[in-house]
């Protein structure tokens, strides 16, 4: 496909990466010739210069023989124009990055129907749910749900005291008929490897497993991560009181955690408190350290820092960590500092640009897939895909499909029941698949699932 997309900043840089790996025509424009410069440098792209809210670059990036746009600059303004000449130029899909509410939801004046947009992402939503979901995980650096949350994705990291610690995967599948899960795969200096049979799991590493909710406490329990009791109540703090911070709370205290909220406009701190039910909000700086430890943050069973502000995410986590704080997590969006903060320290890191990416991911998509996660730090993508009635795949051993290479199929969903598949498996009209893949193979398991 030939694709423009308008705005060449973290989202957009990220989105180029991965379609133009996958083979599409990618075309690139922005403002700023230092973005372009470096993704020049790095993409197999090619590069405008120019404003997307201007017909007259929107022409010289070639915008009449487009098959879709994308419109990820941070100004809402500019990604609903760009969507706008989309549409008078007959591009067939049109996506815009929007932060603004007024935007979004049924009572909008301008809704994205209105506007002639096929999709209108706010990552912000999507990154507080993350975080809320990670809260609620005990060890785990990501997470994400498929199947309506019946199956789970989650990161682990290997440490020295982990029981799987030099276990070959052989030896992890003599025990699995006990604790049914798999891992799909293993991330170690950097790489990202789908596991065999004789890979050995090392200190350091991070594995990726599929398992079903249900399974979770067993899983837990074998890994050693404790966790809390469901009849004492959880404690979290969230530094940072704007979209996401909001979003978070209420997020938390519907999954019954004693919220404490703490933001340094006293302005807001009153609107926060008005819209909040059960956060208490506390007007003081993250890296008042005394007043944090005064409220309890000492004994808390989660800290995550929401700001705006990659270092003071990092900073104050890493200060709540030295005192006491079972659990923290912070909101970063430069890659580099994504990569550092869990070696400081820092038990999980969420990235906005990855959400919304996997977002607009996930409606590019050819065929079926219902849902789409991105993981951070390899371009690898979980898929969740429906198997059609009539599909040439069904009824046939999955050791007989030769499924594609850098892909492996973790979790079965057949209606209410689910298996974690061996070679013997076969798919069924109507069934959920949870695939793995690496970024060599996400285009033919697209095409080998259509």
């Amino acid at each position: 496909m030939k694709i423009l997309i308008v705005g060449a900043g973290q989202v957009g840089h990220f989105l180029s990466e991965r379609l133009s790996l996958e083979g599409h025509e990618v075309t690139l424009l922005d403002r700023d010739q230092e973005h372009l410069t470096a993704a020049q440098d790095r993409l197999n792209v090619l590069t405008v210069l120019g404003n997307g809210a201007s017909a007259e670059t929107m022409e010289q990036a070639g915008i009449k023989d487009m098959d879709i746009v994308m419109a990820v600059t941070d100004f809402d303004e500019v990604n609903i124009l760009a969507c706008l000449l989309a549409r008078e130029y007959g591009v067939h899909k049109r996506i815009a990055r929007i932060k603004s509410i007024d935007y979004q939801g049924r009572g909008a004046v301008l809704s994205k129907e209105k506007l002639g947009i096929d999709l209108m992402i706010n990552p912000d939503d999507a990154v507080a749910d993350e975080l809320a979901n990670l809260a609620g995980r005990a060890g785990t650096f990501d997470v994400a749900e498929f199947v309506e949350g019946k199956i789970q994705f989650l990161g682990y990291r290997i440490t020295d005291q982990s029981p799987l610690c030099n276990l070959t995967l052989r030896e992890l599948g003599e025990i699995r008929g006990m604790y049914r899960f798999v891992i799909v795969a293993i991330t170690r200096h950097g790489q990202t490897i789908i596991p065999r049979g004789d890979d050995t799991i090392q200190v350091g590493d991070s594995i990726f497993i599929f398992a079903h909710t249900e399974e979770l406490p067993a899983i837990q329990y074998l890994l050693k991560i404790e966790e809390e009791p469901k009849r004492r109540t959880r404690r979290a703090f969230i530094l940072g009181g704007g979209r996401i911070g909001r979003r978070l709370a209420h997020n938390l205290e519907e999954r019954h955690f004693n919220v404490r909220l703490v933001e340094r406009d006293q302005d807001r701190c009153e609107m926060l408190s008005a819209k909040l039910q059960k956060t208490m909000v506390i007007h003081a700086e993250g890296a008042d350290i005394k007043t944090l430890l005064d409220e309890g943050v000492g004994e808390a069973d989660v800290f995550i820092a929401a700001t705006e502000n990659d270092e003071t995410n990092i900073l104050c986590s890493l200060l709540c960590r030295h005192h006491g704080t079972q659990r923290t997590l912070a909101l970063v969006s430069r890659p580099e500092l994504l990569d550092l903060a869990p070696s400081l320290g820092v038990d999980a890191c969420v990235s906005p640009r990855l959400s919304a990416a996997g977002a607009i991911l996930k409606f590019v998509r050819r065929g079926d897939v219902i849902s789409l996660a991105a993981v951070e730090g390899s371009n690898s993508e979980v898929l969740e895909i429906l198997v059609k009635k009539g599909s040439p795949l069904i009824g046939t051993p999955l050791k007989d499909l030769h499924v594609p290479r850098g892909a492996i199929i973790g979790a079965i969903v057949h209606g209410e029941n689910y298996e974690i598949p061996d070679g013997d498996s076969c798919l069924r009209a109507g069934d959920r698949v949870l695939v793995f893949a690496l970024p060599m193979a996400l285009a033919k398991v697209e095409r080998f699932f259509e």
